[in-house]
């Protein structure tokens, strides 16, 4: 009996340790990466945004950029930003629960009800109409947007976005444990940050495989954030989510109007750029896929110039995007990062064939 009591009381002890190093690693995350833009109470939800107002001789029409999964608004603002301010409004948000970004009601939990906390800040900010600039996971937000907000849809672009039904549904185990009552909590709460800091620089590496990562990307984009408890448990709330949401809501895809540009590299290996890209291209009437060889799951990082021109094509301006897509294969045609170890999750059976 002494025994189960010493091992009861060794697995407390341990679970308190974990604890104690998570809370003290979220706070250097924290002191590490402050907020850099405002603050606004939108419905209930604290919102974390930079908003770069227009000049008075704006050339593009105002954007709004939507991050993907285990990111914030600085994995979009650091590579974009320079090249867009001066010439549009920008508005760069954390999702809710992302970032600086409270997690809010708990219509958050949805895409619809993140859209429409983004509808509700533009509303904020006087912000009438945009182009929705939308990577990986935010890519269903902008399609939830362009549904329940046309009249607040200028355009939309699609980067490396995840927004289809894929084979078997599937996510990574972490998501699904994090999400099971009291032992995802448990689990947020003690395994997340030791073990995701020890891992992230290898699965940044898969995240642009086959491309080289920029230098300092992690502490520039301000990644880590997404470690810190509350922010790992949004995540991964967003990301279960994701099969139901498409499910339910690809059929309606062809009830987009928007003017609409897709880009996907060939060579991704976090989603199946097979299914959903392919498949936006299908699905929403007039939309142009882009297609980049050896291109991996950040185009905003990789290939910016492509992501300026086409919100230029977007805006009504005459830009050739295949040809601007075969400039960044020749930059980038000998990219061979993370082989062997980050490898193409290839297109399944069912995929699409390409247009």
């Amino acid at each position: 009996m002494n025994l189960v009591y010493a091992a009861i009381a060794f697995i407390l002890a341990l679970i308190l340790v974990l604890v104690g190093i998570t809370r003290a690693g979220s706070w250097l995350i924290e002191r590490r990466n402050p907020p850099v833009g405002s603050f606004i109470d939108v419905d209930g939800t604290r919102l974390h945004y930079v908003h770069v107002p227009g000049p008075p001789n704006a050339d593009l029409p105002p954007l709004v950029f939507l991050h993907g999964a285990s990111a914030n608004l600085m994995d979009q603002m650091v590579p974009l930003r320079p090249l867009l301010e001066g010439r549009a409004e920008l508005l760069f948000l954390d999702r809710p629960g992302h970032g600086w970004s409270s997690r809010g009601p708990g219509t958050n939990e949805t895409q619809a009800g993140q859209a429409a906390t983004v509808a509700s800040l533009m509303e904020r900010l006087g912000m009438e109409r945009a182009i929705i600039v939308a990577h990986s996971f935010g890519g269903s937000v902008a399609t939830a947007f362009a549904l329940d907000h046309s009249g607040k849809t200028q355009g939309l672009l699609f980067l490396s976005a995840a927004t289809h039904p894929w084979p078997g549904g599937a996510t990574s185990w972490y998501y699904k444990v994090t999400t099971a009552p009291v032992l995802g909590w448990l689990f947020s709460e003690t395994i997340t940050e030791p073990a995701g800091s020890m891992r992230m620089a290898a699965a940044t590496e898969c995240v642009f495989a086959p491309n080289e990562v920029p230098a300092d990307y992690s502490a520039r984009a301000e990644i880590p954030l997404v470690l810190r408890p509350s922010a790992f448990r949004a995540n991964a709330v967003d990301v279960e989510g994701l099969y139901r949401f498409a499910l339910d809501n690809a059929p309606k895809y062809k009830q987009i109007a928007a003017p609409t540009v897709v880009i996907s590299g060939d060579a991704d290996t976090v989603v199946y750029e097979e299914i959903h890209s392919v498949g936006l291209a299908r699905d929403i009437p007039g939309a142009e896929l882009v297609w980049v060889t050896n291109l991996g799951h950040k185009p905003d990082w990789i290939a910016p110039d492509l992501v300026v021109a086409a919100i230029e094509k977007l805006a009504g301006k005459p830009r050739n995007l295949q040809e601007a897509a075969q400039r960044v294969e020749a930059r980038i045609a000998g990219d061979s990062f993370g082989a062997g170890k980050c490898l193409d999750i290839g297109a399944p059976p069912e995929a699409a064939p390409l247009p």
